[in-house]
């Protein structure tokens, strides 16, 4: 059920990342602030973690996008966007997830230049900032949707 609820979420925050390029902070910090209050409220993460999991991972997510944001290769939603999920989950998901991610967005790089010319123009134009020619900074989220749902059966 957990799984579920990270699931629809990610999906509407990758959804809103691809077709306006931004994430609400209303998604990012609402979620990153109930992860916060649950886990101080149970003592463990959304997922089921210790809580010094997700503080870790937290920290983990930090890391590993402050780097990019400072670059100017990551937005400050995908930011609050790890982070929040590094508060539901624990270090060891938190790590698959950005593996995934990152696969998935070599792909895409890789793939899109062939695959765009191919797509309908409807939905073209309702991901048009995941065009391989917009930018060099592509949406995020929808890559760390892929990275979850590919991290999900090691995800406990």
């Amino acid at each position: 059920m957990q799984s579920l609820v990270l699931l629809i979420w990610l999906s509407v925050c990758a959804a809103q990342d691809a077709r306006q390029r931004r994430i609400a902070n209303a998604l990012t910090l609402g979620a990153g602030a109930l992860a916060l209050v649950y886990l101080l409220s149970f003592g463990t993460t959304w997922m089921g973690a210790e809580a010094g999991q997700g503080g870790w991972a937290c920290v983990v997510a930090l890391a590993f996008t402050l780097p990019g944001y400072f670059m100017g290769r990551m937005g400050a939603g995908d930011v609050k966007l790890m982070t929040a999920l590094g508060l539901a989950t624990d270090g060891v998901s938190l790590l698959g997830i950005f593996i995934g991610a990152g696969a998935a967005s070599l792909i895409w790089m890789l793939l899109a230049p062939r695959v765009w010319l191919h797509m309908s123009q409807g939905l073209r134009h309702r991901i048009r900032y995941m065009a391989p020619s917009v930018s060099k900074k592509l949406p995020f989220a929808p890559f760390v949707l892929i990275g979850f749902v590919l991290a999900l059966p090691w995800i406990h």
